[in-house]
């Protein structure tokens, strides 16, 4: 589940707008699930309950996913120069 339900109505709707929690059930489980699970969430705008009807997976193993993609370091560049000898007193 998306969610455990140690937390009250209140202290979860004061989330921002923008946050939306996805409860994902799997196809298999959905005649069980999806009315209980929209249900218990129908007063909490910011979950959505979905079921995940997908086949199989979207990236093939070993696929280099059109082969646009450059490899760069994300790290910051070290900065340029030295810096000044400190005294360790």
């Amino acid at each position: 589940m998306a969610r455990s339900r140690s937390r009250s109505y209140s202290e979860r709707s004061e989330r921002s707008a923008e946050e939306m929690i996805y409860c994902v059930i799997p196809e298999a489980l959905a005649d069980q699930l999806h009315d209980k699970l929209t249900d218990y969430y129908k007063d909490d705008p910011n979950v959505e309950v979905i079921i995940d009807r997908r086949k199989s997976e979207r990236r093939e193993r070993g696929s280099s996913g059109g082969g646009k993609r450059s490899l760069r370091d994300r790290r910051r560049r070290r900065a340029v120069g030295t810096f000044p000898k400190i005294d360790a007193g």
